[in-house]
């Protein structure tokens, strides 16, 4: 029996150049009025009238309110339509999957966030499962047609999915659900999804060429040029853990040595190692670390040298990529008093690059999701090339898209 949860298998519409113009002002900047969008696309008012006429007619826009003019005239404003869809966007971490649905519009219509306890490999890819089915259940008209699902994990990812741990476990559930829901399975690397959140909505939406730091239970960038994901040849831009770490006369770089310094864990067990016996039991964990940086010295000279850590991951990013600005995110990054020092080791190795902390918090990466889902689905819909995308192989005809969001 089919529900009004209909999946969109079907070939997209064959709009018309105006119409086209027309969903895209209307996506991108909300709705708006007949003459609004005439001023705005620089079309004539009969071409306008047709072009909403043809999407209406389509039910990718529709009336969403009135609005009151000069003489008391009161123009019609239209949004998305009942059959512009909805996407879902999932970040599949380390220790939670969060996942939001949202309209083509980027309005938010649902959003379910389920711990993964112990779990791991099939047990944890089978989470994504049961939160897709716990945002779909129950009826919802006003959202339309599934349009697309995008998945954002911790790995490296590639068309082959050949870095990804537990490879075996995870293709079937994306067998399951491209079968299920019958739409693209999209695939993207966690950091590349926060970055291109932050470069949408968050800290560096004005800025053309950014660096998105994750500081966290791991490490990990994403690079956003001219709101395009710079992904590398195989998917790997970005995995700065795997820089050599250390550089001394006396050891041996060591394979991911980087990331296992930086990460959270370590720090925790630094800072244990150096807690004085006289003061309070160690911080267990990171956020007890910075809750103490005003009111102990041992915690605050601990988050000083992991500043100065992370300001050396920084220059080197910056001395590689010239970034216009770099965003720190993550459990750990996101803390703003690690800015000071993270700005003076920057300044001393290289040159000064401005440097702010993540505006989206622990939502970058699901929210980066959503966008990229969004603007794959928009472009199915354009009847335009796919925005970069890796896809679940046989989602649809190819198994890489080359453009880049």
């Amino acid at each position: 029996m089919t529900t009004y949860w209909q999946f969109q298998g079907s070939a997209p519409p064959q709009l018309t150049d105006s119409a086209r113009a027309v969903l895209k002002a209307i996506v991108s900047a909300g709705p708006a009025t007949r003459p609004q969008l005439s001023a705005s696309l620089l079309f004539s008012k009969p071409t306008i009238s047709v072009a909403v006429n043809e999407l209406e007619g389509l039910g990718l826009v529709a009336p969403v309110g009135v609005s009151r003019g000069l003489l008391g005239r009161t123009p019609v404003t239209y949004g998305v339509g009942p059959n512009a869809g909805f996407i879902i966007g999932i970040d599949c971490g380390t220790t939670r999957v969060k996942a939001i649905a949202s309209r083509i519009d980027g309005t938010p219509a649902g959003k379910v966030e389920q711990s993964l306890g112990d779990q791991v490999g099939s047990d944890r890819y089978a989470v994504i499962e049961q939160v897709v089915a716990s945002l779909l259940a129950g009826p919802k008209p006003e959202t339309g047609p599934l349009r697309g699902i995008a998945i954002a994990l911790p790995n490296i990812i590639s068309p082959s999915l050949d870095r990804l741990p537990d490879r075996d476990d995870f293709i079937p559930v994306l067998e399951r659900l491209k079968s299920r829901y019958l739409v693209p399975i999209l695939l993207e690397n966690n950091v590349n999804c926060a970055a291109l959140a932050e470069y949408h909505e968050g800290a560096a939406k004005d800025h053309s060429f950014s660096v998105y730091i994750q500081i966290g239970v791991k490490v990990g960038v994403g690079i956003v040029l001219e709101g395009r994901l710079f992904r590398g040849f195989r998917g790997g831009a970005g995995e700065i853990g795997h820089l050599p770490f250390p550089w001394s006369e006396t050891e041996q770089p060591q394979w991911q040595r980087g990331e296992t310094y930086l990460g959270a864990a370590a720090l925790v067990e630094r800072t244990r190692q150096a807690w004085p016996a006289d003061e309070a039991p160690a911080p267990a964990t990171t956020a007890e670390l910075f809750d103490r940086f005003e009111r102990s010295a041992t915690a605050r000279a601990m988050v000083q040298r992991h500043a100065r850590d992370i300001g050396n991951l920084a220059a080197a990013c910056v001395s590689i990529l010239d970034p216009q600005l770099i965003v720190l995110g993550g459990g750990v990054g996101q803390n703003a008093v690690l800015l000071p020092g993270v700005e003076q080791v920057v300044r001393t190795l290289c040159w000064p690059v401005e440097i702010v902390v993540s505006q989206l918090s622990n939502q970058a990466t699901v929210l980066g999701a959503v966008r990229l889902a969004i603007d794959f689905a928009m472009a199915r819909l354009l009847g335009e090339d796919g925005k970069a995308a890796f896809l679940y192989p046989g989602a649809l005809t190819a198994d890489l898209i080359s453009v880049s969001p």
